[in-house]
Parts: C-alpha cells; structure tokens; sequence
C-alpha cells in the first residue's frame, strides 16, 4: 500500500523570498496567513493546504521532501520547475 501524506506549501518564485519567509516562520510566523500572502499556487488561497496524497504523486523533489523532512516544522526551500516550495507536513501514513 502507497504511503500518503498531508502538506501545506508556499510556492514563490524567488529563493531570496522562500528564505525570507522560511525566517519569518522561524520567528513564529503564521503558515497560512503567509502562503495567503505570499504563494503563487492555487492552493495559496486555502493557507497552502494541498490535503493528502499518495507518494509519487508529487513532482520528485517536492515528493522526496515530504517523506524525508521533519513532521509540523517548515522546511525548504525546495526547487522544482514551479518555483520554490516552503512545505509544513502535516502527518505521513
């Protein structure tokens, strides 16, 4: 059976911007009020929430990221063909 995750994400363009970001929640900044603010994805709308998924649905970088980083702390950035993702797993089944 296929592992499955729940993330949220912040897409940017720019990795000055991810890195800026990733500082901001470092300080306690809040997840979702910032992918609001600051992502270019769809799911930016939804506070970065892209739900579950299955292992391998994911481009590769961001799919490895999310089965390899720690569990609820912000990581990144993480570049794919979209830009830079700041990914906060939510849990991993």
């Amino acid at each position: 059976m296929a592992k499955t995750a729940a993330a949220l994400h912040i897409l940017v363009k720019e990795e000055a911007l991810a890195k800026e970001i990733l500082a901001k929640l470092a300080k306690g900044g809040n997840f979702q009020q910032l992918a609001k603010k600051h992502s270019t994805c769809p799911s930016g709308r939804n506070g970065g929430d892209l739900g579950e998924f299955r292992q391998g649905q994911m481009v590769p970088a961001f799919d490895k990221a999310v089965f390899t980083c720690p569990l609820l702390t912000p990581y990144g950035p993480v570049k794919t063909g979209f830009g830079y993702h700041i990914i906060k797993v939510l849990y991993r089944n």
